[in-house]
Order: C-alpha cells, then structure tokens, then sequence
C-alpha cells in the first residue's frame, strides 16, 4: 500500500470554465511558478577586461576558501563541544525536518509558545450533564443552572466542534447519583472579568439544578469497528465523507458538518462559477460512484464561498453548501466535528485524507472506490521552506504529507477532508487544497486550516437558518433577502 490518494501538477483551477463541462474534473490548484529573472544580456569583454575579471575572481575563490576552512572548523569544534543532550532523538519527526538544510521563510512559530486555555468544557456522553474546568484547577465541576442561558449554550457548543445546539435543560441533583466529593460552579453575575473568572467554584448550587447540554451529534463512526485492513475504504468508515456532482459526474470532494450543511473548497465551486445551480448535486453514504443513479443525491439551494477566496493563491479556500433538503443520518451517514476552538494538533499528528480521486502521479487512473491515506502535519515553517513551497502558505493553510511523496491527495480529491482523531472524536482540521504534483517529493499536500474559519462557518449556518426561518414566516420573499454575501448564486 505505497499510496492511495496523489495530487495533480496542471494549470491553476481559475483557468477552467463551466463550458468545459463536468467531465474536465476538478483536481487540487496549484499556484503559478515563481517569476524567472531574466538572464544578462551578453556584451563584448576586451582581453585587458579579461585578465582584470580572472585576476578578481581567483582573489575571489582564494578568500571564500579560507572563509569555508574556518566556517568548517568552527563548525567541527562546536559539534565536538556540544552537550549530547542538545541533540535531536533519532526517527522523529523533528529529526526529519532538521536534515533539510534550506531557508527559512519564517521562524515566528518557534517564538510563539501555545498557552494553555483558561477554561474548558466537555459534556458527559451518558447523562449530557456539562462540566468546566478552569486552569487553577486540575477537576471538572458540574455547571450550576443559576445565570444559565440558551446563548451560552450555543458559544459552548461551537467551542467544542458542533455546529449548533440541540438542547439544553435543568436537571435536578435530587435526581441523579454523584459523588459526595464533587463540586460544581456557578456563572457569575459579573462577566466581564477573566474567563477563569467568570465561573466560580461551589461545594453545592443554591437552585439544586445542574445543566444538561445537547450539542449536534458529530464526529463518530457507527461501523468503523467493521473495518478490515486494507487501502479501499468500507462503507460507514468515513460518513461525513460527500462526492459533489456537476450533473452525473464526480467534480470534487466535501465534509457532512450538519443535515444542511457540506463543506467544500472554494476553488472547486470558482471553476464552475456560470454552471446552472440546479446541476449540482451532493451524495453521501458512497463508497463506488458506480452505484449512484441518474436524478439522486441531495440538491444544492445555495453555493456560498469564503468572501476572501483568492483565486490567485487560493487563500480562504473555503465554501459551504446548503442542501434543498436534510440528510438523513445513518450507519453510513454522519456529520464529522469542527476542531475546538483553541484545540492545536501538533505537526507529527497522523490525520487521514480521503476521497475519489486518481491513485498515481500520471493521472491515467480515477478510483471508483473511496480511498484514504493517512498523512502527518507538517510545520508551516517547515512547508514555507525554500526547499518546500518558498513561503506560498498564508496563515489560513496547512501542510501535511511526506517529503519523500509516498501518499498525497490528488485530481479529483478537491475539497475532501483531512481528519484528525482527538479523544475519541473526529476533527476536520483541513480541506484539500492545492500542491505541486502529486506525492512529488518536497512538496507535500496543502489543505485550508478550518480552525482559521469557524466564526466564518458557523456564522454563516446561523444566518442562513435565519433567514430560512424568516422566509417560511414572511408570505412574500424578495431577491435581496434570499442573497447571502459571498454565494456565486
């Protein structure tokens, strides 16, 4: 299983036209080369011109060796002297990215330690009862019902991945077992201080109620225990994993986030900009596109591109689709989680990239089976390289793959999802983007960093479910209140 999933080195993704018709395909943009500076003109030297050049350059040579001998015995005495303790540990990660010996494009995420969160949150899986836990303390306290409100709830549930809130109630310590020892905290009245705080520990809750938190149901797979070895995915493996369809055709991948709601990249949708909205169409509880039948799948209300999308670099590649109607949730279909907000995946994170796209470097190949590969994150210091993309990637990107090219996404895989596992529950973290190649050694695979568009994200679900909401109400509906800002249609 060399690799299942490669990407594809051809013109940037804005040069293709809706007249070109779904069968061009989508394949992951790639940025144009870097400019080449001319060459010199050549102009007529005198032999006098000559000697004086050769006499400089021998000058020249003469002083870069002595300058090399010192630099490498310099270089020899420090290693000799240098503590073993300093060295880095064989067969890590950090001991591959140490041998290239190439620029560096930026070295501020060295100088930026992460801190620590100052508040966390997390729900019980049985009993749905939230708890807190703030820095000072090392326990979790249960949330006390006093100063609790339904907006509190939907922050919180957008802080740990999910797209909304489902419900939220009082429940009764009378009603329920707890430990003698536990302890609980009370929103204060006053929230304008610190987050640490704003919510203060109690031995008990003056109302006798607790909170219980239902968030939307995301990032688990109901099958995965099914799962056999091998690099063809089983149905139920990846349920949030959606193929998006120009007509009867595979035009690029998306990620299940809600009933509503698919994310895709922006540059797929920008190709196919003058396309009839009717014409696409979103399937999900695939594993072989042969199976799909004419006029199925869910039909796409409205397209909606990150309204920063940059066609030239592809920053904010990222745009959401939202369904005519709901997806039903299965065995084999399901929603996959944000990341947690302020949630870090270290670079060396083993994340998983899937999709139908072409499984070799030539592109002769397209996969009627879902594939997927798993992938490391790599430091953008390491990918703005010169040795690596030469500082292509802006803040709202991230690089994972190998320098050696053995696995990447490829044509076809635009848009999918890279997934990380984090305690138990899936994360996107990216969404396949661009690269040089596919699985081209030094240019490993770029996704967009989906942790840089949450509030876009989930902003969006929200304001679209309002108006949704508001034109069911409102007897007529004009153009101007059905426009969201950013959409193609």
């Amino acid at each position: 299983m060399e690799k299942s999933l490669t990407l594809d080195s051809q013109a940037p993704m804005e040069t293709q036209h809706a007249e070109e018709g779904p069968g061009s395909g989508i394949f992951r943009a790639e940025p144009g080369d870097p400019l080449r500076m001319p060459e010199a003109q050549q102009q007529p030297i005198s032999q006098a011109g000559r000697w004086c050049t050769w006499r400089h350059g021998w000058a020249a040579l003469g002083a870069l060796g002595l300058l090399a001998g010192a630099s490498v015995g310099s270089w020899l005495l420090v290693l000799y002297l240098w503590p073993a303790a300093s060295q880095p540990v064989p067969g890590t990660l950090q001991d591959e990215e140490m041998t290239w010996n190439c620029s560096e494009a930026s070295s501020e995420e060295a100088l930026l330690p992460s801190l620590p969160r100052t508040v966390s949150f997390r729900i019980n899986a049985e009993d749905y009862l939230l708890e807190v836990q703030v820095r000072a303390r090392p326990d979790w306290l249960l949330v006390c019902h006093e100063g609790w409100s339904s907006a509190l709830g939907v922050q919180i549930c957008q802080s740990l991945g999910h797209l909304r809130l489902v419900d939220h109630k009082a429940v009764n310590l009378s009603d329920i077992r707890l430990n003698s020892s536990r302890e609980f905290a009370q929103l204060s009245p006053r929230l304008g201080g610190l987050p640490e705080e704003v919510w203060q520990p109690r031995d008990s809750c003056a109302s006798g109620q607790i909170v219980s938190l239902k968030c939307s149901e995301c990032g688990a797979r109901p099958l995965a225990s099914r799962i056999v070895g091998g690099q063809a995915a089983a149905p139920g493996r990846w349920p949030w994993q959606a193929s998006v369809a120009l007509g009867f055709r595979h035009t690029c991948g998306g990620s299940v986030l809600a009933p509503h709601w698919v994310v895709t990249a922006a540059h797929c949708m920008h190709s196919f900009r003058l396309s009839r909205l009717s014409s696409w169409r979103v399937h999900t509880g695939l594993v072989s596109h042969s199976s799909v039948r004419p006029h199925q799948g869910a039909v796409v209300e409205r397209i909606i591109a990150h309204p920063l999308y940059s066609a030239q670099n592809h920053d904010y590649d990222v745009a959401l689709l939202q369904l005519r109607t709901p997806l039903h949730f299965s065995d084999t279909v399901g929603a996959v989680c944000l990341p947690a907000k302020e949630k870090d995946f270290p670079r060396g994170s083993q994340c998983w990239v899937s999709g139908w796209g072409h499984t070799d470097p030539s592109h002769t190949h397209s996969s009627d089976t879902l594939q997927d590969t798993v992938v490391p994150l790599l430091s953008t210091q390491l990918c703005n390289s010169s040795c690596v993309y030469g500082g292509a990637l802006t803040p709202r990107m991230l690089c994972a793959g190998y320098l050696d090219g053995r696995a990447d996404a490829c044509q076809g895989d635009s848009g999918g999802p890279l997934v990380c596992l984090d305690e138990g529950t899936w994360r996107l973290v990216g969404v396949v983007s661009w690269g040089r190649g596919c699985a081209e050694p030094n240019h490993p695979g770029v996704y967009g960093k989906v942790a840089e568009f949450l509030d876009w994200i989930q902003d969006t679900a929200q304001d679209c479910a309002y108006r949704m909401k508001a034109a069911v109400q409102k007897p007529v509906v004009t153009v101007k209140d059905m426009f969201v800002h950013g959409a193609f249609w």
